[in-house]
């Protein structure tokens, strides 16, 4: 059996050409994928739209309506900073729905991928930076009403602080939330995670892996989570528009591969989100993510899964 590995055509929809957020990396990072040998598109898993009531579970019921009907309001729309249409709206609770899919793959089969997902910044009622759905809330509070986790860890790495995740599991404490990110970066205003781990800019890959392994061997054995959801961000990345970190693309696989096998070392079944990554140079970016999916794919063959 082959890595699970989640995606939709509806993840990139039509989108301004030199607009900030680069929507055509999820086409890109699937090409690349199927290009590089990693995988079929015929074995990508294609997800449902994520029902009303599972978004429900960590927003605003009202807000749902608002943004499904193009209804943000000004300052809504300022905070998200993309451009409403009725594809993104469908792009946006089809990717909720390809995380909750890898999240049941991982229970399934110890580990699974998406290729889109880890919207950190979506807050309970109202969107922020590039962030509708949150959809690691989302995840963690279906796995936990649904009884298919007691308890869910999520270790953001992400170079921007998961503000809107933290908010919205504050009076969740079986969801265990985790951000390493870049201190001097978005937002100005932080929340309290559980665990925030704030970084200096300039930051490369020895002491940045430091960091990952010596907070992972403390905090997953204290903690003991049913899952880890994993927010495999690539704006820690040197060349990265939005970052300040320097991990170079080997100490981005080494994270990844680090984060895999601490959790899988102790039976843990993780799911993988790629998170934020911008670089004007698109397919660049899209095989930066996909240091992800690689990494997860020599994991998932060194300890047997398939």
């Amino acid at each position: 059996m082959r890595l699970p590995l989640v995606y939709h055509e509806d993840y990139s929809p039509p989108f301004p050409v030199a607009h900030r957020f680069p929507m055509e990396k999820f086409r890109l990072l699937r090409d690349h994928l199927v290009d590089s040998g990693l995988t079929r598109d015929a074995d990508l898993l294609r997800p449902q739209l994520c029902p009303p009531e599972v978004l429900g579970l960590a927003h605003c019921p009202a807000y749902i309506e608002r943004f499904a009907s193009g209804e943000l309001a000004h300052e809504e729309q300022r905070r998200l900073g993309l451009p409403w249409s009725a594809a993104l709206a469908r792009r946006t609770v089809r990717a909720v729905g390809g995380s909750l899919l890898a999240a049941e793959q991982a229970l399934q089969h110890g580990l699974a991928c998406h290729l889109a997902g880890g919207t950190h910044h979506a807050h309970y009622d109202h969107p922020a930076g590039f962030c509708i759905f949150n959809d690691l809330a989302v995840i963690s509070q279906y796995l936990l009403h649904s009884g298919k986790a007691q308890r869910v860890l999520i270790f953001d790495c992400d170079v921007h602080q998961g503000d809107g995740t933290a908010r919205l599991l504050a009076e969740t404490p079986e969801a265990i939330t985790v951000s390493l990110h870049c201190a001097n970066n978005y937002p100005a205003r932080k929340a309290a995670s559980d665990w925030d781990i704030p970084l200096p800019n300039g930051m490369g890959d020895a002491d940045y892996l430091k960091v990952v392994d010596d907070t992972l061997n403390y905090l997953l054995p204290l903690y003991q989570p049913d899952i880890v959801l994993y927010d495999a961000g690539v704006d820690v990345h040197q060349d990265d528009a939005l970052g300040y970190l320097n991990l170079s693309d080997a100490g981005i696989a080494a994270r990844d591969e680090a984060v895999l096998n601490h959790c899988l070392g102790r039976d843990i079944p993780v799911v993988g989100l790629i998170g934020g990554g911008y670089d004007k140079d698109r397919m660049a970016l899209a095989k930066r993510h996909g240091i992800l999916h690689h990494s997860a794919a020599r994991v998932w063959q060194a300890c047997g899964l398939g």
